[in-house]
């Protein structure tokens, strides 16, 4: 029986990259699967849809289910928890992975950017928990996990010597602050009900459709990037296990748990090669 076997997983952000795989990863270990991104069908600049998302899943006998919502609209996200358990019940697993920054220096951001990432990056997320937790209090059981971010942490001191990429990303950075704090509080809040609430990021660069800036930044340094299937199996982990506000790298809980890293569907065991750097080094 699969670790997620009679689960139902609310994946946002799932139509490419980490969200695509922590939706394949949960459903080969049993979980029925409901996918978001802002709309179905073609970003147009970036490849992956949700329907290639839930066909893949169903290629390979689950269950998948997908809904389009726009995720910077407050009003768009009322209710889209009972929507997503329309078509599998009530939603045991939510993985806020939706996302969105913008590449500019800090002096040079607007109200509009700033207000737009912090909307995506911050407040979506905390409304679908309150929209998850009632039927997962009800249950005794439920986990909620946000995807966080590298940036959250300050630059290197001496700041004039840190990498360019630590000013570009450091509104959005902000952002992921403000979600890794938030995800401690509701973790110690709803902790008796069963429900288990933890932010894990990416321990280096995952190369994904929507990497964007980071790919030019990774072609210069190869040792930092980070194979999808790390981010899908520190997230099946921590949607399995009993931790509690956990703000945490995705190597530092395969490690920690002495997790092997499979592919995703959960078939073959990969190699140990990423698995050896130290994780304090490569954070």
């Amino acid at each position: 029986m699969g670790r997620c076997e009679g689960r139902v997983a609310f994946i946002t952000g799932a139509s490419r990259g980490i969200g695509r795989a922590i939706a394949k990863r949960f459903a080969a270990e049993g979980a029925s699967v409901v996918v978001n991104a802002s709309r179905l069908g073609s970003h147009g600049k970036l490849e992956g849809t949700l329907e290639e998302t839930v066909s893949e899943i169903q290629a390979a006998g689950g269950k998948a289910a997908a809904i389009a919502c726009d995720l910077f609209d407050p009003a768009a996200r009322e209710g889209l928890v009972e929507r997503a358990a329309a078509h599998f019940g009530p939603i045991d697993i939510l993985v806020n992975n939706a996302a969105s920054g913008v590449m500019k220096l800090p002096s040079q951001t607007t109200n509009q950017d700033r207000s737009r990432m912090f909307e995506l990056n911050v407040n979506a997320p905390v409304d679908l928990a309150q929209q998850a937790i009632p039927s997962m209090k009800a249950a005794g059981a439920g986990w909620i996990l946000n995807i966080g971010s590298a940036t959250a942490r300050q630059p290197e001191i001496p700041y004039r010597d840190s990498k360019e990429s630590a000013w570009v990303i450091g509104a959005y950075g902000a952002t992921k602050a403000a979600l890794d704090r938030y995800t401690v509080a509701l973790a110690h809040e709803v902790a008796g009900h069963g429900i288990f609430v933890n932010c894990m990021a990416p321990t280096s660069i995952v190369l994904t459709a929507g990497a964007g800036y980071v790919r030019d930044i990774a072609r210069k340094n190869p040792d930092w990037v980070e194979p999808v299937e790390m981010m899908a199996e520190g997230a099946l982990e921590l949607c399995t296990g009993r931790h509690v506000g956990r703000v945490i790298f995705s190597r530092d809980i395969v490690h920690g748990t002495a997790r092997k890293v499979h592919s995703l569907d959960g078939k073959t065991v990969l190699g140990d090669a990423f698995l050896l750097a130290d994780p304090e080094t490569t954070a």
